[in-house]
């Protein structure tokens, strides 16, 4: 397996992985390179293996990144942060999204932050292959949490698959969605047109989406007020 960033002293085979985020991790660095370009403090939701937040946060060094997840998937994380540490990389904080409201660190220097988002610690969120996994009620939970959480100009950045005007986008993507809800009929592809009305509720507008390899894409909401 390949991996820019390895070194000798690490035993790669030791660590938890995930085929995804090798795959995936430099095209969605490009977007948030592009994307995040001035923004301070960003909440990873969901940040499995740790995977994604080792490869990001050093070739974004302007941010803040504190992950996040379930507590089970805690020791994974860490143990990615512990061989590839960065000064703007923060060990996880525990987040359910079925029981937990947005998790803060508390050990957080506020001294970056606008003194109109004082009380909004990041002013973007970022989550990767979770709205095809979790329920839809938790889906809708998600947007209301970012709703509130982010401040105004705040950004929510998803990336996934996507059907598109009520069709798959691809056969791929097509069995890819037989195979989650033979596995949990409460998962499944969302429909764009839904993810989009949705975040509406909550003020936030998609401002832009980046298409991204293997029929995935990246869909990014803007809070307005």
């Amino acid at each position: 397996m390949q991996n820019d960033h390895l070194n000798s002293q690490v035993d790669i085979a030791a660590l938890p992985f995930s085929q995804a985020c090798e795959n995936n991790k430099q095209p969605i660095l490009e977007v948030l390179q592009s994307e995040l370009q001035g923004f301070t403090h960003v909440l990873e939701i969901g940040s499995g293996t740790g995977q994604h937040s080792v490869y990001f946060s050093p070739k974004l060094p302007h941010l803040k990144w504190q992950t996040s997840d379930v507590t089970s998937n805690h020791h994974y994380i860490a143990a990615w942060h512990n061989a590839y540490p960065a000064p703007n990389l923060s060990l996880p904080l525990a987040f359910d999204l079925a029981h937990d409201s947005i998790p803060v660190n508390t050990h957080l220097n506020s001294s970056h932050l606008d003194s109109n988002h004082s009380d909004k610690p990041y002013d973007a969120l970022f989550t990767a292959n979770t709205l095809h996994i979790i329920s839809w009620a938790l889906v809708e939970r998600l947007f209301a949490l970012a709703g509130d959480a982010l401040p105004v100009d705040g950004k929510l950045i998803v990336y996934g698959p996507f059907n598109e005007h009520g069709n798959y986008t691809s056969e791929g993507n097509q069995r890819f969605d037989a195979m989650l809800r033979a596995g949990n009929t409460d998962s499944g592809i969302r429909h764009k047109e839904d993810i989009v009305n949705l975040a509406n509720t909550h003020h936030l507008t998609l401002s832009k989406r980046h298409a991204m390899p293997s029929n995935n894409q990246i869909l990014v909401f803007i809070k307005l007020y």
